[in-house]
């Protein structure tokens, strides 16, 4: 057999995510799952309902359309024109896909080549390495500094270069909770136009936000041509297994991002893009209603987490926390990730994993608060042992 190694080596170090890890030392100790983030609830009643009523009506149970179902594709520039004022071509430019990870990923294949430059946030989300090392870029990082995780707008000008083709933003930012203010993304704006850059911006918190405003990108003058917007319904209604996502876009940049798609899973979740469209269209008090209640359980597991001795960064957004472990005299995240289990029975992730460079974020450790009440306090009377 040959001795050449198996996997392209554009992929090599990735290997098993971080979230696939720990959720299985959970599973294996029976700790309190805090480090993958999904809700221990599911969303709102009515929404499941309509999936079953697909599923018994025989909609979608074949493959749906390629762009996704007509009635979701209208129902998300429904919601791009209620919450932003932007207006999108049900039929040209909104593209569903299998929840925000396909989409990236389709977007990083379709527009960049081999040798072209990205310019990210780090801490990245995990799938942002891989995208665009499947799509042979070159990832370069802005770094995110405790303890504000604001972007550097200086040393992002500096750091963009003739190779540069694409800035891949994150706000609310996973897993910092960083929001972008009008005046960074303004900035960010700028130099996107004065470079001649595309915009992949991936806003699937887009509902929870505590601290500030959430505008996407797009609604700036000059951005809407050259920005992919990404979003889903798992974030915001909580049903994340159903894997709904989409992006909305200029004709041209959907067309593209579709080409890639297709050859992705081709078609998905073909009931529950029904029920997401009867989501999307929920009144204002529902959402409302979930953010505030995600605001209430951040201020919970925040409060916990500080009385159990971490140095806690209080998130403007998403539904995870950054901590620091210092204050107990370790520096390194990943050792106390794994111990975390058996120590206390809570499980957590540490940042170090989404930096290029690991010492950056080597005593960060990231909490989720999207659980249940009594969860996260006897999360967090758990914790009290590290100090006991």
């Amino acid at each position: 057999m040959s001795t050449r190694p198996l996997l392209n080596r554009r992929l090599g170090g990735l290997g098993t995510t971080i979230f696939a890890e720990m959720s299985a030392l959970a599973s294996a100790t029976g700790a309190i799952n805090l480090g993958q983030g999904f809700p221990d609830t599911d969303g709102p009643e009515e929404i499941r309902e309509a999936a079953v009523r697909a599923l018994r009506e025989g909609k979608g149970n074949q493959y749906p359309p390629g762009p996704g179902v007509p009635e979701l594709r209208a129902a998300i520039a429904e919601h791009q024109q209620r919450f932003y004022d932007l207006a999108f071509d049900p039929d040209t430019e909104v593209l569903v896909t299998a929840g925000a990870t396909e989409a990236i990923a389709a977007a990083m294949l379709a527009l960049l080549e081999p040798g072209d430059e990205v310019i990210a946030f780090e801490p990245f989300y995990d799938s942002y390495t891989a995208c665009i090392a499947m799509a042979g870029a070159k990832r370069i990082p802005l770094t995110l500094r405790a303890p504000s995780f604001r972007p550097d707008l200086d040393e992002l000008q500096a750091k963009i270069t003739p190779q540069t083709r694409l800035l891949l933003l994150n706000t609310p930012h996973n897993p910092t909770g960083m929001v972008l203010s009008a005046e960074e993304q303004d900035a960010i704006a700028a130099l996107a136009i004065e470079h001649d850059l595309l915009v992949v911006t991936d806003e699937v918190y887009e509902h929870l936000v505590y601290e500030g405003t959430h505008h996407p990108i797009a609604t700036l003058p000059g951005m809407r041509e050259r920005t992919v917007s990404i979003s889903s319904a798992g974030k915001t209604f909580s049903f994340t297994g159903w894997k709904v996502g989409w992006v909305t876009a200029n004709g041209p940049l959907v067309s593209a991002v579709r080409t890639a798609k297709q050859y992705l899973t081709y078609v998905s979740s073909g009931p529950f893009q029904y029920a997401i469209a009867e989501a999307l269209r929920l009144p204002d008090s529902f959402f409302d209603g979930f953010r505030a209640d995600l605001q209430r359980k951040r201020d919970l597991l925040g409060e916990g987490l500080r009385a159990a001795g971490f140095e806690v960064y209080q998130p403007q957004g998403t539904y995870f926390i950054t901590t620091d472990i210092t204050p107990f005299g370790e520096k390194d995240a990943s050792a106390f990730c794994r111990a975390l289990p058996r120590r206390c029975g809570v499980v957590a992730v540490p940042n170090s994993v989404f930096y290029d460079d690991p010492d950056a974020g080597r005593s960060q450790v990231r909490f989720t608060f999207c659980k249940k009440d009594d969860v996260l306090r006897e999360a967090t009377s758990r914790l009290q042992r590290l100090t006991s």
